[in-house]
């Protein structure tokens, strides 16, 4: 069992918490990792820049000129892709991005970061996450408490309203549940505060196994 420290509000150790080290790991996934991070920035990406093919631009199918004895080059229409206003050769069309990862190279990429974490010593265990008045210096306040002058994400079991509205104008925080936080959310941030219940639902997403799996 690999022990992580428990805080409470204020920044005071109050125990331990026993994470399994079934659900470390580190001798592989790493090229999981890799492939987890380049779908989740393609999957960000709109797709939706578009130029105009030549049957897109308006204009008649009028010749701009007669072929022959203008001493000019002959040209068969206006939409032409040499003429300023034309067409556009070969441009961008709306496309999907998206890459499809599959379920157990996600979890393992999932394990491997979060025991990079785990190893390296940046997760912090806080007791309970609870505000009673939606009130950033109330969050600020939590974040010197415990030692935080950095980038942190806080992983939560349910968005709580005033834990939310308290956090939203911090900078260089992020509030996830456990049940969407992302390996790419795991790497991006170099402390990752998470409550105790917030725990189980993480420790069921590196241990699940899907159906049919040993």
């Amino acid at each position: 069992m690999s022990k992580l420290t428990v805080y409470d509000m204020k920044g005071a150790s109050i125990g331990d918490f026993d994470f399994s080290d079934e659900l470390i790991v580190l001798d592989r996934g790493a090229q999981a990792v890799q492939d987890m991070v380049v779908a989740h920035m393609a999957n960000k990406r709109a797709g939706t820049a578009s130029t105009l093919t030549k049957g897109e631009v308006h204009g008649s199918g009028k010749k701009p000129w007669r072929q022959k004895g203008t001493g000019r080059a002959r040209a068969g229409y206006r939409q032409s892709p040499v003429w300023r206003g034309g067409a556009v050769v070969f441009g961008p069309r709306p496309r999907d991005y998206g890459k499809k990862i599959n379920r157990k190279v996600a979890r393992l990429a999932l394990q491997r970061a979060f025991s990079e974490k785990v190893d390296s010593g940046s997760i912090k265990i806080l007791d309970a996450l609870e505000m009673a008045e939606p009130k950033t210096r109330h969050f600020v306040e939590l974040l010197k408490s415990l030692e935080i002058t950095g980038p942190a994400l806080f992983v939560v079991d349910t968005l709580d309203a005033n834990v939310a509205l308290a956090a939203r104008n911090v900078p260089r925080i992020e509030l996830v549940r456990a049940s969407d936080v992302n390996v790419y959310q795991l790497l991006r941030y170099p402390t990752v505060v998470i409550s105790r219940a917030a725990m189980a639902g993480i420790q069921k997403r590196l241990g699940a196994q899907t159906e049919g799996e040993a």
